[in-house]
């Protein structure tokens, strides 16, 4: 027969298990709340810091003397000093890696430089269009096998290298081209050509030709810039900065404030001319990121 004393113990038993259930599930809800929280400019006002993902791609943003830096970085740091957020923290990240860790909120936006493109656009949200490039190749000394653009790599039978996760990594795709070696960043490709491993290597324009003017030593050669052509039609790849899909708020006032600087080409000029970039550089007013992200 059970005792007084063990129906009190079963009971202080249960309650405290169904406690610890409901603490669980308090838990988990609060940290699913978390996850799925907007980050808000008054968020970043009050932490003073944004922080942002780059992935170590001279010019647009790098690692020089322990400090990040580069043109989106010197454009991410003037605007959010004018929307009242005076700090920047980069934290550096594999190329494929950029979205994915933004969705995982380990950091509040991407300063990269990425193109606009369909597939990203259904993963995460961008800015108005900030950056427009062309393609180039960096090649070995005299460019021995005669490249100039995607086609002729295709045609040569040469050994490419592109960054994983990169537009010039779709082109390739898109193109079948074959031997393609994917780096994970923009030195793993440039180092691929110096040592023979790769005969070409694939990357904007601009940041070909700052490597080759900004380091030392180094034998190559970069041909001249391009727009890559697929399936009969050419390519109009233009950079931004890249926002959660739920930080609509954010990128909006990110927005709001950057336009202003891409409608004064001087003052555009005086953050990103640094970094090697020109007026070229600035989209037409017209691209809009809606354009881009339905692949029209």
């Amino acid at each position: 027969m059970t005792s007084r004393r063990d129906n009190r113990t079963l009971i202080r038993k249960g309650a405290a298990l169904i406690a610890a259930v409901l603490l669980a599930a308090t838990t988990l809800s609060a940290c699913t709340k978390t996850d799925d929280e907007a980050t808000t400019l008054e968020s970043l006002r009050e932490k003073g810091t944004v922080t942002v993902a780059f992935a170590n791609e001279a010019p647009y943003s790098f690692e020089k003397d322990g400090d990040v830096t580069g043109g989106t970085i010197a454009l991410h740091r003037e605007v959010f000093k004018r929307l009242g957020v005076p700090n920047l923290k980069g934290v550096k990240t594999d190329w494929g890696g950029l979205i994915p860790g933004l969705n995982a909120k380990r950091y509040d936006l991407v300063s990269a430089g990425m193109s606009i493109t369909p597939e990203r656009c259904g993963q995460a949200a961008f800015s108005v269009p900030e950056i427009n490039y062309t393609t180039a190749l960096m090649v070995k000394p005299g460019n021995p096998m005669n490249l100039s653009n995607m086609d002729s790599v295709k045609k040569s039978g040469a050994k490419l290298a592109a960054m994983t996760g990169a537009i010039e990594a779709d082109y390739a795709k898109e193109l079948s081209i074959p031997n393609t070696m994917l780096v994970k960043d923009q030195q793993s490709g440039i180092d691929a050509v110096n040592s023979g491993r790769a005969d070409v290597f694939a990357l904007t324009a601009v940041s070909l030709k700052y490597a080759k003017d900004n380091t030392p030593g180094l034998n190559v050669e970069v041909t001249k810039p391009f727009i890559a052509v697929i399936n009969g039609k050419e390519q109009n790849p233009a950079g931004a900065t890249v926002f959660r899909k739920q930080d609509t708020s954010l990128r909006d006032a990110y927005n709001a404030e950057v336009k202003k600087i891409l409608s004064d080409p001087a003052e555009y000029m005086r953050i990103l001319g640094p970094f090697g970039f020109t007026k070229e550089n600035i989209p037409d007013p017209s691209l809009t990121t809606e354009q881009l992200c339905s692949g029209k």
